[in-house]
């Protein structure tokens, strides 16, 4: 079998649109809506909405190829880069800085065409911690390169890159691509989504460094729709992706079989507006929880306090399998009669509803308590 890259029309990309024309009007649709609701926001809030997307992006982006970072230190480092703290915020993890710098740096470089030197200092910034890759440089080795998931004990290969020596020249006309189809370029490709759709493919398919290729080239993704939209994207395209990787990478494998690419952009067309739908509702929920807030923040206790806005932090999904008093117990170091008590007056103020009874009680944030 010839994957896409030894054919003699590689990178001549065909597809047709019509079958997703339907996600793409919809996908700018939710795009403005989900700027229109930013924009509403005040300055404060407009900043911890843009805060969340990107700690989610950074978790959900690393995720994917099996790094686990804490919220608290991506949290950090995304308020220190973007100058939200007075005092730089204490940071344990430098894989979790590398994240966030490289996500950072394409959020405010967005609309700057791309080049090697600009791949090569993303490669930098995200694995420069990394004491066993020399960031910034091609992949050179002679070993097949592989696109793997699964256990490392017993990955699933996906499908082979083109050799080392054929990398150089790859990536030089998939730069070139690039700025070609940029909405100023020579061969505009005027949906940001399918630009994106097909960046993506077309650099995962060179996979062109020895590792960090899964995250550079999602965050390729977000800057072609942030280049197509004309601003940053407000979009969580890891989180959808994450959530359902065999789907994801059965996508990429079908896509190396040859240079027709419709089922590609039409599982990518699907995942990016998810995406984007998700990043609306996590604005939605920034403005639920500041007129919670602002309906309980002068009733709560210290704990109480503690641990709602620990709730919070689950996001709209909700906390994970709601609040219980052991849960508490250990948030706040208090006794059980203290988290029983703290907990059923949070009930009574209307801030939590309860669920169950006995060792089954759970408590959960009420929303519509304070106006939604």
């Amino acid at each position: 079998m010839k994957y896409a890259w030894e054919q003699e029309n590689w990178t001549v990309f065909q597809f047709d649109l019509s079958e997703i024309e339907a996600s793409l009007f919809d996908f700018t649709e939710e795009s403005g809506m989900a700027s229109g609701l930013l924009e509403a926001l005040s300055d404060g809030l407009r900043d911890e909405a843009v805060t969340d997307l990107m700690i989610s992006e950074a978790l959900k982006t690393s995720e994917i190829e099996g790094e686990y970072f804490s919220r608290e230190d991506v949290m950090s480092s995304v308020k220190n880069r973007l100058s939200l703290t007075k005092f730089p915020l204490k940071v344990t993890n430098r894989g979790a800085q590398g994240i966030t710098d490289l996500l950072i740096k394409v959020r405010k470089t967005f609309n700057e065409p791309l080049s090697e030197g600009m791949l090569f200092e993303w490669h930098h910034l995200l694995l420069e911690a990394d004491r066993y890759i020399e960031p910034g440089k091609w992949r050179t080795g002679e070993e097949p390169m592989q696109v793997v998931s699964g256990r490392v004990d017993r990955p699933t290969v996906h499908f082979e890159a083109p050799p080392s020596d054929r990398v150089p020249e790859e990536m030089r006309k998939f730069i070139q691509w690039f700025n070609n189809t940029s909405r100023t370029g020579a061969a505009p490709i005027l949906h940001p989504v399918v630009r994106s759709g097909i960046a993506h493919l077309y650099f995962e398919t060179i996979h062109p460094f020895e590792d960090g290729n899964g995250r550079i080239g999602r965050a390729l993704a977000e800057k072609a729709i942030s280049q197509g939209l004309g601003r940053p994207a407000l979009i969580t395209l890891s989180s959808m992706i994450e959530a359902k990787k065999k789907d994801y990478y059965a996508a990429l494998e079908l896509a190396q079989l040859g240079n027709e690419i419709t089922p590609w952009l039409s599982y990518f067309s699907e995942t990016t507006l998810e995406a984007q739908r998700y990043a609306k509702e996590q604005i939605h929920f920034i403005v639920i929880k500041a007129k919670f807030f602002d309906c309980y923040r002068s009733r709560f206790n210290e704990r109480q306090s503690k641990v709602i806005k620990r709730m919070f932090e689950a996001g709209p999904t909700g906390f994970d399998g709601g609040m219980s008093a052991r849960k508490y117990i250990a948030m706040t170091k208090t006794s059980n009669a203290t988290a029983t008590r703290d907990l059923q007056k949070l009930q009574e103020m209307g801030a939590v509803v309860k669920t169950g009874g006995g060792h089954s009680t759970r408590y959960h944030l009420n929303f519509s308590s304070s106006g939604e």
